[in-house]
């Protein structure tokens, strides 16, 4: 759910530089496109069964597990490219200006996000998660590329390992996502959720955002651009496959984990390479987990690959986009407005609604959401949704209210 939907999802984005231009006409379907399959997956991943009547996992979470959070958070980056100049970055006090606006949609992502916890739904609040991530790209909106990419290995690798090695010793929220309340009654574990022991930790998942910022300084209207990051991604999507599957099935990882963990059968282990770590990384003796392809795991491999996947669907939409664009619109719509479609999504869940009839819950979810976008481009003519609006309201005026002080 990237909270950019307007200006900085169209081509030639400086202010002003699209106002005789109309609105729809400008977006990148390709884009929206790759929005939409993210809030689809993750809607997916949400509503529908993880098991079949067999106990094996079912088609939907082995494809959507993890990775339709983290394209999610990769597109919030490509995303903030867009805002700042694409291929052509803005500069000086135009960029100055820019900080002020990103760091005031980070403030409104991290209120949503802190408000929706209070709610409780049945699934992870990625928003919250999302500002932090937003407030640490800001120094990083004037970089050249090649130094956001270091960045983001960085956090992909040092960040990882940073979680694994101290996240135990941390506070946390037992599994909940920071909220208003815990803001107040546990600040400091709500701040250790964020960064380290969180759904979401940042110290991970920025990673995909910083990726994001440095993919969107490419012009991404190149066919080559979109070649380049399907043969990246997909390389690296299978290279770190390979690479966990040697280590674990093959040169005895997953014999070195259950000898050196405490406690651990066999079972717990496989589940874990299905489902997700259970175990607690510290009591582990052995790096070999280090390389486990587990998804919400975080482990370096996990996140390598999950990028990995998130390049290669980037640079399919966008191929798709300029070949057939008119088929992906459906996609391209629900992507268009993707904050407001995944707040709904989330109060949806919270109600408690369908839980029993989950392929009802999906069906009704995607449809109603599409209907609401096109009645709601079509009487309000805007390409944005109601909370993309209110974002991109709020950081103009911030925006302007620097440029005045500065004048």
């Amino acid at each position: 759910m990237t909270p950019t939907d307007g200006p900085a999802d169209r081509l030639g984005t400086q202010d002003g530089a699209v106002a005789a231009v109309p609105r729809r006409s400008r977006r990148i379907v390709g884009l929206d496109a790759a929005r939409g399959l993210a809030l689809i997956g993750m809607i997916s991943i949400h509503v529908l069964p993880e098991i079949t009547e067999a106990g094996e996992p079912t088609l939907i979470w082995e494809i959507g597990s993890g990775i339709s959070a983290a394209l999610f958070t990769f597109l919030a980056g490509v995303s903030l490219a867009l805002m700042t100049g694409g291929n052509k970055p803005v500069t000086g006090e135009a960029l100055a200006a820019k900080r002020v606006g990103i760091a005031i949609r980070a403030v409104v992502l991290i209120v949503i996000g802190l408000m929706l916890a209070i709610l409780d739904p049945p699934a992870g609040i990625i928003l919250t998660y999302y500002g932090v991530m937003f407030l640490m790209a800001i120094p990083l909106l004037g970089a050249p590329a090649p130094m956001i990419a270091t960045v983001a290995g960085v956090f992909a690798l040092a960040g990882t390992l940073f979680i694994h090695l101290v996240g135990n010793a941390m506070p946390n929220l037992d599994g909940y996502d920071p909220s208003l309340g815990s803001l107040v009654a546990q600040p400091d574990g709500t701040i250790a959720a964020l960064l380290v022991t969180g759904t979401y930790p940042v110290l991970a998942w920025s990673a995909f955002l910083f990726a994001g910022l440095a993919v969107g300084r490419f012009n991404l209207t190149l066919r080559d651009t979109h070649l380049r990051l399907m043969v990246v991604g997909l390389t690296m999507a299978l290279a770190t496959w390979l690479v966990s599957w040697l280590s674990i099935e093959v040169l005895g990882g997953f014999d070195r984990v259950l000898a050196t963990t405490p406690g651990l059968t066999e079972d717990e282990l496989v589940r874990s390479l299905t489902w997700g770590l259970e175990f607690t990384t510290p009591d582990i003796n052995s790096g070999w987990w280090l390389l486990m392809l587990s998804p919400y795991s975080e482990t370096p491999v996990e996140v390598l690959n999950t990028l990995g996947w998130a390049l290669a669907c980037l640079g399919a939409m966008l191929w798709l986009g300029q070949r057939i664009g008119q088929w992906l619109r459906p996609l391209a719509l629900v992507g268009s407005m993707t904050l407001t479609l995944y707040v709904v999504h989330l109060i949806f869940l919270a109600t408690g609604l369908l839980q029993e009839t989950p392929y009802i819950s999906f069906w009704l979810q995607l449809s109603l959401a599409l209907l609401f976008v096109v009645l709601w481009r079509n009487v309000t003519e805007r390409s944005q949704g109601p909370l993309e609006w209110m974002t991109t309201t709020a950081s103009t005026a911030g925006q302007r209210w620097y440029r005045s002080r500065k004048s």
